[in-house]
Order: C-alpha cells, then structure tokens, then sequence
C-alpha cells in the first residue's frame, strides 16, 4: 500500500471535503470526508453487481446516473453492496504508486447509503496486505490469462462454490478482472479464489503465460460503456494534487511519481459493525 494515497484519503476526512480524489485507474467519491463510492478500470462496477444480483434493473441504474435514484435507492442490500464495490476498487488504487488530485464537486448521489471513513477503508485494506512473493500479485489480475491446469495431481480437491464458480469460467484467455466482470462478481474475491485454487494445483501460476493483448478503450456494459484503458477519469475543472505526508497540496498536476512505498500496517481494532456487514453483503452473493 503506497502512503501518498492513504495520506491523502486521511486529509480530506480531516478536512470533511466532499468532491472527487483521482488515483491511476479510478477514484474515490467523498462527500464530507467519508468515501461513498469508489471505482477501477480493474474491478467490476457497483452497475453490474447491482444488476446481477438482481438488486435493480439496468434501467433503473440508468434513470439514477442520469439524475433520478429514487427507485434504487430503496432497494436492499445496495448498501452492502456499494460497501463492496468501495472495498474492492480501495484495494487496488491503494496498491499503486500514483500521485491523487481532488476536485471539489456536489456529493455522489450514493452518500445516503454508503459511507466509509478513510482511516477504516485503509486500515482494512492492509489488513489483505498483497503477498508480493506470491505467483498472483494485484497488478496481474487484467493483464494475465486464468489456465486450469490439464492434470490434477491430487485425488480430492475441495473447493467452495464461489471457487467452482471462477474455475468454470477459466478459459485460458480471460484474466481475473474479465471473470469477475462476466460473473458479476467482486474481483477482489476471484482474485482470492484463483490465489487458493493455484496453491491446491488446480491453476497454472502466471509466471510463464503470455500475457493478455491490450484491450480495447471501452467495452459494452449494462448502462453504456465503459472505458478500459489506464487513465484518470475525465472530470474537468481544478485539481488539487497531493504529495507524501506533511507536504500539503501541491500545484496541481505533478508530474514526479512517488516510489511504491509499503509501510508497515497499524492494527487498530476491527471495526466490527463494518466487518458484520460486509460479511453479510458475501454471504449474498454466495
């Protein structure tokens, strides 16, 4: 977990701003210093796990980008799962050394059922930590392909649902973030699910796999398109970019990236009441 990010996150709480933090890929939304939605090119959208799991139609998530929520504000569990659609999108801009820049604007119109303190959301990410001496690392889960294994070596693998689930969409070709998109699933969890069945031998790790073709700048999703390609979202107006700790804002784009840094995690006591509901949020989608 690179500090400029998290600093950053811990600022703006500070400072109870509400607008949009650009980092790499994605961004977070803070209205009044908490997150309240989150998003990367890397993960599946909160539209598509809203939409899969039968929350709201795609019509309905349309009318609510488009300036009308009310008919998916309502809807059980959309707060678990925008919980989960923050989580999994934190887990990977975290992870990327990329140098943040805020621009104020009007809260997101998820602020009413999603509300995440940054100093939670950072913390909790540690807690994943990324096992870098691992054969699957954060950054390979869009550029490398999922591939079963043609021979198992084992007699009796058990696997759980979500795993069987992953393992069937392998395809040789599609990497963890396609999967995940496809299922509609989280691809924090897919990524976990192909970590354990490449332990147990039933994945080839990526080391030796020719990596995935560049994809194209967008690809077709419930409500439009939705853009692929690694840059930072197209929001106009001031940027306020932020530096290590105790810089402060710095003129705005900054054109020095800062060295991934991973510091050692504080373990702080769980947040129990967000743990409850996230767990509640997976034993949904199960």
């Amino acid at each position: 977990m690179t500090a400029t990010l998290a600093t950053a996150l811990r600022r703006l709480e500070t400072e109870e701003r509400t607008g949009v933090l650009c980092a790499g890929d994605g961004a977070f939304h803070l209205a009044g210093g908490a997150i309240v939605s989150a998003d990367c090119r890397r993960t599946t959208g909160l539209d598509r796990l809203v939409v899969e799991s039968g929350v709201a139609t795609a019509e309905d998530w349309q009318r609510a980008r488009a300036g009308d929520p009310s008919r998916v504000l309502g809807r059980p569990r959309l707060e678990s799962l925008a919980l989960l659609s923050v989580f999994d999108a934190a887990y990977f801009l975290l992870a990327e050394p990329v140098i943040p820049e805020f621009r104020p604007s009007p809260a997101h119109w998820l602020a009413p059922v999603c509300r995440v303190t940054p100093h939670v959301l950072v913390r909790e990410c540690a807690r994943r930590s990324d096992p870098q001496d691992g054969p699957w690392p954060a950054d390979l889960v869009d550029c490398a392909p999922v591939v079963p294994v043609r021979h198992i070596r084992r007699n009796r693998v058990a696997l759980t649902a979500s795993e069987v689930e992953v393992l069937a969409a392998a395809d040789g070709r599609r990497s963890i973030a396609d999967i995940a998109r496809d299922l509609g699933r989280t691809t924090y969890g897919c990524l976990e699910a192909v970590r354990t069945m490449t332990a147990s031998g039933l994945v080839e790790r990526p080391a030796d796999l020719a990596p995935i073709a560049p994809a194209p700048d967008t690809v077709p999703v419930a409500d439009g398109l939705r853009p692929l390609a690694r840059r930072r979202p197209r929001i106009s107006g001031p940027y306020e970019s932020y530096g290590p700790a105790g810089d402060g804002p710095l003129p705005a784009r900054s054109p020095a990236p800062v060295p991934r840094e991973r510091p050692q995690p504080q373990w702080d006591p769980v947040d129990r009441d967000l743990l409850v509901r996230l767990q509640a949020a997976l034993e949904d989608l199960d």
